[in-house]
Formats: structure tokens, sequence, C-alpha cells
């Protein structure tokens, strides 16, 4: 089929095209999704097959979400440059193809490099979403489209380690690296038909901000491998963390003066109600990413349950979730979203703060009501925090901060992976040196591990109260730019 144009799409399906572009980004965010969390419940199958240790075997989550944070502030200007079709087209073919290869790795370098391969391409794929509907959609609309645009993207990491488990116990953890393909398929099918053939969503593309880029880069790499070193070389650790500080100094610093398009517009921290909502995605991120990647190697290693069960406890909590966000996208169009942000941030902390009280006692059945409980605050931030942190900003600014609000999460992602795989080591070791190990000391590892993520959920419910507008949404021509 020919590529046809904006006006013959909108000619040939009318009000619903909105809908079918948001069913074809959603798809593909799914995708991307999946592919990040599905290998979690795969960690001890992969560390046992390459011999690592967590520090080592965290990388494969924490790779992949380095490639994601740092790709994503890339989606704007790619838009510029080559529109929505192409943009979409290509990230979609590269999380295939990462998918694929992945799965036929021989060693370890090579499952790593497939992962950040993914991981690039579902960065330039998450902010899209957004970006689509806070353009597309008019402002009464904005919370029922990011609730069902939630609907999907959640029901992927709810079912993903189901999925996953039974996988990994019939096949081998390689069979997780395939299930991309299906969706895949699925979009470049949808892309063909629902996109048109050129639409740049920007103004005229400037050159890619490299410079910016590169600071950024070397800031995050450091960051990250600077945890890592804090279990070993401490003298290392502090030079990368210093560099890595540095060189997020100096790249906000060139974002201010460059005369090129900006990686990131530093105008968006402006916007009170923006900045917080950055603050509270980075604290969010920390304790989601970091939870995810926990929870199914708990329930492997501390309570020594098959990877079918383990990815098993999280479904009833998607299924809850799957109802719920819906619900609370439309709230998102009646009530303030910072309250919003604050009730599902309360249930987090909750269900984290249970978690880190397991015991030989907990039953299985426990240990899903707690999950239940974590993924209804999930239902409640999710579209809430979007829409609350950039109901408030100029129009022009839209797409920088879809890029941005998704940048600052996946980093405190990037970084709670991190931070949790290096606690956890810790504590284990900890344990180990008072006596020997055995179930306990596990479970009290991970007992730990899951109150500071309790911590930062719960700090992030007094940053998510001061999410609130300067000035009206009305003001900022969101609704009555939407259909341009």
């Amino acid at each position: 089929m020919p590529a046809l144009t904006l006006e013959d799409l909108r000619a040939r399906y009318g009000e619903r095209y909105k809908w079918l572009v948001l069913l074809t980004c959603m798809i593909g965010s799914v995708a991307a999704i999946l592919s990040s969390t599905i290998v979690n419940v795969a960690i001890p199958d992969l560390s046992k097959y390459f011999t690592l240790g967590q520090e080592r075997a965290q990388w494969v989550s924490a790779g992949f979400m380095l490639a994601m944070t740092l790709s994503m502030l890339t989606t704007p200007w790619l838009l510029m440059r080559f529109g929505l079709r192409r943009t979409y087209t290509g990230a979609i073919a590269l999380l295939l193809f990462g998918g694929v290869v992945g799965g036929f790795s021989i060693n370890y370098p090579m499952l790593l490099s497939m992962r950040v391969i993914e991981g690039l391409a579902a960065g330039v794929m998450q902010p899209i979403p957004a970006i689509v509907i806070l353009r597309a959609f008019d402002q009464h609309e904005q919370g029922r489209a990011m609730g069902i645009f939630g609907f999907g993207v959640v029901l992927a990491p709810a079912i993903g380690p189901s999925v996953g488990g039974f996988l990994v116990e019939l096949f081998g953890w390689r069979s997780i690296f395939f299930v991309v393909v299906p969706p895949c398929l699925i979009v470049f099918f949808l892309i063909r038909r629902f996109l048109p053939a050129y639409t740049p969503l920007l103004d005229k593309a400037k050159p890619l901000d490299w410079k910016g880029l590169l600071l950024v880069g070397v800031s995050i790499i450091s960051l990250l491998n600077g945890l890592v070193e804090l279990r070993g070389d401490v003298p290392q650790a502090i030079a990368l963390l210093v560099l890595g500080v540095a060189s997020f100094i100096a790249f906000i610093v060139y974002q201010l003066r460059t005369k090129a398009e900006p990686l990131m517009n530093v105008k968006l921290f402006s916007y009170r109600q923006f900045a917080m909502g950055a603050l509270v995605a980075f604290i969010y991120g920390m304790g989601l990413f970091g939870s995810t990647y926990l929870l199914p190697i708990y329930m492997q290693v501390a309570m020594h349950y098959a990877p079918s069960r383990a990815g098993l406890v999280l479904l009833p909590a998607g299924i809850v979730l799957a109802v719920t966000i819906p619900l609370a996208g439309r709230l998102a169009d009646r009530y303030p979203p910072n309250v919003l942000v604050c009730i599902g941030l309360a249930f987090l902390t909750a269900s984290f703060g249970l978690m880190a009280t397991g015991s030989p006692a907990t039953s299985y059945f426990m240990l899903m009501t707690w999950a239940v409980i974590g993924r209804i605050g999930l239902g409640f931030v999710l579209p809430a925090l979007n829409l609350g942190a950039m109901r408030g900003l100029d129009f022009s600014l839209i797409a920088q901060g879809a890029s941005t609000i998704n940048f600052v999460r996946q980093l405190g992602g990037a970084i709670g992976v991190s931070m949790v795989g290096i606690v956890l080591e810790w504590r284990i070791a900890v344990h180990e040196s008072r006596q020997a190990l055995g179930i306990d000391n596990h479970r009290s590892a991970f007992n730990e591990t899951f109150f500071l993520v309790a911590v930062l959920c719960g700090i992030a419910v007094v940053a998510a109260w001061y999410m609130r507008a300067n000035q009206p949404a009305q003001e900022t021509g969101i609704s009555t730019n939407a259909a341009k």
C-alpha cells in the first residue's frame, strides 16, 4: 500500500484517525516495554549460564535502560528530521533486530550489546505517544487517551514476567528475546496503513546536538559504573562519580549556552509543576524499575519459587492494573493530577513496605496481594504524571517536555536498577560475614532492599504534592492548538 498524506488519512478515517495513530504507537511501546521487563525473570538463569554476580547481572537490565535513557533525548530531533513514520519504522526495526540476534547470543558481551540496541530503539519510541496525545487530543480527552495508552503499556510488564517464566522453564532463557517479534511485525503493518508518508511534528530541523549527547552519555555511564565500583575499587568509584557529576553540570551549562537545538530545554524547569514532576519521575523511576528488577529475583532466590510461579505472581496485579488505569485516566480529567500521583505513590510505598516484611510464613497469596496494592498505585500514577507535569507548558515545549520527563524517569530507573543490584549484593555479603549463608540471610538482604525502595517512593509523595501548575492549562494553548 502506497503511503498516503496526512490529509488523505484524516479524510478516510475521520475523527477516529487520532485513535488509530495512538493504537499504532501503543503497540510499539508495548513491544519495547515487554523487551525491557520480560528479561528480569530470566536473570537467575542468565547468571548461571554466563557465571555472573549480581553486580554484573544487573547490567542486563541497567544497560537497556541506560541506552533507552540516552536515545529518548533524540526523539524530538528525529521527528523533526525524519517525521513520525520513518522515525517509528526505524525504531521498530532496531528493536526487532536486537531481540532476534540477542536470542542467539553466544557470550555475555554479545548479549549485553543486543540489550543496548533494544534500549536505543525503546528510548526513541517512549516519548512519542505523549506527544501525540498532547498535540492531537483536546484537553478534555487527554486523560482518557492517556489512560487507554497506559492500559496497553502496563499490560506488557504485567503479562511479560508470567509469559517469560513459562518460556524460561520450557525453552530456556533465549526464548524470551523472541517475544518482541509478533508485536513488531504487527506494528510494521499498522505503520504502512495509518502513518502518513512524511509528517514532521515540529518546525524545520536543526543539527542534532552531538556535544550535549556526548556530555550526558559520559555522565550517565560514569555514574552507573561508579555505583558498581563502590563494592570494589572505592578510589576508582569516587573518581567515576565525580566525573559523572561534573559531566552532568557541564551538560546543563552547555544546554543553557548552546545556539543549536538543545537536547533538553532548560526553560522547562522554570515551570514549577514540570520541575516537581521531573523530580517525582526520577524518584518514581528509581523505585519502580528497581523493584521490577528485584521482585522476580526475590521470588526465585529468596522464596525458592520456579520461574513460572515467580512470573505468575504479577498476573493478578496486572489484571487489577488494567482495570485501574482507565479509571485513573478519566479521574485525571476531573481532579488535580498531583493528588492522583500522591495517592498512587502512597500505594506503591505501602506495597514495597509490606514486601520488606516477608518471612518463611508469608504465603504465595499474600505476595500476590502485596503486588496488587502496588499495581493499584501504579495505575493512579501513570496517566496523571505526564499530564500533571506538562499541562502548564507552552505549546512549543510539549515535544521537549515529553522527551525530558521520560528521560528523567528512565535515568532514575537505570540508577535504581544499579542501586538495587549493588545494595542487594552488599547486604548478602554482610549477612554472609555474620554466619554461614542460608535462606534467612537471603531473605533478610531482600527485605532490606525492598525497604530502601519503599523509602524512595515515600519521598516522591512529598515532591508530588507540590506538582501544581502556576497558571491554568487553558492559557498555554494546548486545547486550542490540539487539532493543528
